[in-house]
């Protein structure tokens, strides 16, 4: 999951990208309205956090050039304007959620659990192929019944291959979704990651689910 951070705290910023990275996302921090419409708009991210005061316009301008630019991405905002009638104007202008500061990061994870949630099909809210499940609500896999624990990195890596079952991705697309745009280029650490997971998913089931294609990229399917 990638999530697009507009804050121009660096502190803030600074705090959400580590605790949203150790919890598998991948994030994209920038500290004005500008730099957050062009990262918004070309829609990579799957769910987006938006302080109210920023350079260059406040967030609920941001956010409405991007509805009316057909941008149906989640958005939540986080920022100290707490009251009633800034929270009503944040929801009318089409945010999905809106987080008052200082906040407790644990509300914030789940606030995106549901928003993300909201905007899948009830019937892939537990993702599976084949005796492979993973809920996102939960981060809980399993295969054949059996548990499987991944670190945050890998559950982030499996739930983007599952979420693409049957399509070749690329380490190139795989990389610009779980990791950074700092990372680009690095292509070699998806070896290394894919490596990890299949030493879980699939070394102990006979019938391996993650394939590689050489030159071109990897697939989760059945075969």
């Amino acid at each position: 999951m990638r999530v697009l951070v507009v804050e121009d705290d660096q502190s803030v910023g600074g705090y959400l990208r580590q605790g949203l990275e150790e919890h598998g996302y991948a994030v994209d921090l920038v500290p004005d309205a500008d730099q957050g419409f062009r990262f918004a708009a070309t829609g990579h991210h799957d769910v987006l956090i938006l302080d109210r005061m920023i350079p260059g316009g406040d967030g609920l301008d941001l956010l409405r050039r991007l509805r009316t630019k057909g941008l149906a991405t989640p958005v939540i905002f986080l920022t100290a304007r707490a009251a009633v009638g800034d929270r009503v104007e944040g929801l009318d202008a089409g945010a999905d959620d809106y987080l008052v500061k200082p906040f407790s990061f644990a509300e914030l994870l789940a606030r995106i659990r549901v928003v993300l949630r909201r905007g899948a099909e009830p019937a892939r809210q537990v993702l599976q192929v084949g005796d492979l499940r993973l809920d996102p609500a939960t981060r809980v896999v399993e295969r054949a019944g059996r548990r499987i624990d991944l670190s945050a990195k890998q559950f982030a890596l499996l739930d983007y291959l599952i979420r693409h079952a049957g399509q070749v991705v690329s380490r190139t697309m795989i990389l610009e979704h779980v990791w950074n745009f700092e990372f680009e280029g690095l292509t070699k650490v998806i070896d290394v990651h894919i490596n990890r997971l299949r030493n879980k998913v699939d070394r102990e089931f006979d019938r391996p689910l993650i394939h590689t294609l050489r030159g071109v990229g990897y697939v989760l399917r059945e075969e």
